[in-house]
């Protein structure tokens, strides 16, 4: 789902990238009274379990590859808002450090998968939940599902418009070139029939899993500054470190992230804003070190990225704790 650079126009770059601003704006301020400070070491956790269960990769019908992202069960456990601040980082890691995902389409990757999936998957999981555990997981499950395939249904309209809107002198796509009669049943019935329900037994699996081993962060209760049991979910993204060459397993690219050579394979022709477009050279690109296997690189991308993640999600922590204590002495905020 991740779009890549000259796939969109740069005013529909320039346009998503206002309102992902925007609301991050708005993101940075709620998440200051949305996030407790007992809950604060989890968006740190929560980042690098998104960023983790994006390196697995599984087959879909057709050739193509998809992965899960997890953003409706961080803005379960953390708050929309929160979950919105955690996997903007994961993206901004991502295109910057590894090249998945462009720079220039970095507004609409945000937009689309730490906006989208956030806020449809926390508000519809609040709406369904109840008492009774199972309805809970269920909850979970559906609300997963839906933000996938809607997060999904936007990636598709945003670059469906593409032809529609932009086009040579010859009459050719300038950008991205299939239209909306062609992605979205491409990029949708994929994720109505697998990506949706992968996501949405994640997001399950791993709320039960939360629920059981650090209940704390479900049920916070009142005393918000006792901490909460966290080394469960070090054990998993440890695991999940330890596991990720199994991403390696599923050949092919995911739909509508060619390269320019695959492109040119599909339809003949390389449109002009991709050809002569905008190029960045990550420093690991798709999560590669020259000279060494596909599976020790994937694994030390794996430990790079984690590493990168907590680090610069402890820097937005540290300036929560001071709004925090400014708020707590009645100093003006």
């Amino acid at each position: 789902m991740h779009i890549l650079d000259n796939y969109l126009s740069p005013s529909t770059c320039v346009t998503l990238y206002t309102a992902t601003v925007v609301i991050l704006r708005r993101a940075t301020i709620k998440i200051k009274n949305e996030v407790s400070k007992k809950k604060l070491p989890l968006l740190g956790v929560c980042s690098a379990f998104s960023f983790l269960i994006m390196m697995f990769n599984v087959p879909l019908p057709g050739g193509t590859t998809g992965h899960a992202i997890g953003g409706t069960i961080i803005a379960i456990l953390i708050g929309p808002y929160a979950a919105t601040v955690a996997l903007t980082v994961v993206l901004t890691i991502q295109a910057f450090l590894f090249g998945d995902g462009g720079i220039l389409a970095l507004g609409a990757n945000v937009f689309n998968m730490a906006i989208v999936i956030p806020f449809v998957g926390y508000y519809l999981f609040n709406k369904i939940k109840g008492d009774n555990h199972k309805r809970n997981y269920l909850a979970a499950f559906i609300a997963a599902y839906v933000a996938a395939n809607i997060s999904a249904l936007v990636t598709a309209v945003e670059l469906g418009l593409q032809p529609l809107l932009f086009k040579s002198a010859s009459g050719l796509p300038t950008y991205f070139p299939y239209s909306l009669k062609i992605t979205i049943p491409s990029m949708v019935i994929p994720h109505l029939l697998f990506a949706g329900a992968l996501e949405g037994i994640i997001t399950a699996g791993v709320y039960i899993f939360v629920k059981k081993t650090s209940p704390d962060i479900i049920y916070e209760g009142d005393n918000k500054d006792k901490e909460i049991r966290t080394s469960p979910l070090y054990g998993l993204l440890l695991s999940m470190i330890l596991l990720s060459p199994l991403g390696l397993l599923a050949s092919g690219s995911v739909w509508g992230e060619w390269s320019s050579e695959e492109i040119n394979k599909l339809i003949g022709y390389i449109p002009n804003g991709i050809k002569n477009g905008f190029q960045h050279s990550a420093l690991l690109p798709d999560y590669t070190i020259s000279k060494l296997s596909e599976p020790i690189s994937y694994v030390i991308s794996a430990i790079l990225g984690v590493i990168i993640v907590i680090i610069a999600t402890k820097f937005i922590n540290k300036g929560i704790l001071i709004y925090k204590n400014r708020q707590q002495n009645g100093m003006d905020v």
